[in-house]
């Protein structure tokens, strides 16, 4: 089994309608959250669905449940947001130089 990095994880993650769909409307709820149920109603998603996508984004590392007596609720890890975007921005505008057959040989 090949390790991943955390980065890579989280773009894979993103990477599926439903999932990018979860985890675009719990940053518009902000740090709150928003329980199961909610997230379910408002995208139209079966239960058994959510909780599978909801998994996968947990795992990823880009969304924080947490228990609050009987609910469960899910939000955004913003830390990881950054930390991705961070990532992918980070040589931003550098340049890149590009090898040329006279400087290979």
């Amino acid at each position: 089994m090949s390790m991943t990095s955390p980065n890579a994880r989280a773009l894979a993650a993103l990477g599926h309608d439903a999932r990018l769909s979860i985890f675009r409307l719990l940053v518009k709820a902000g740090a709150e959250g928003l329980r199961v149920g909610d997230i379910g109603a408002h995208l139209g998603l079966p239960a058994s669905t959510l909780a599978h996508h909801l998994s996968t984004l947990v795992d990823a590392g880009l969304v924080i449940q947490e228990k609050r007596g009987r609910e469960v609720f899910n939000r955004a890890d913003y830390p990881a947001i950054t930390r991705v975007l961070t990532f992918l921005t980070a040589e931003c505008c550098v340049g890149v130089r590009v090898a040329t057959e006279e400087s290979a040989t």
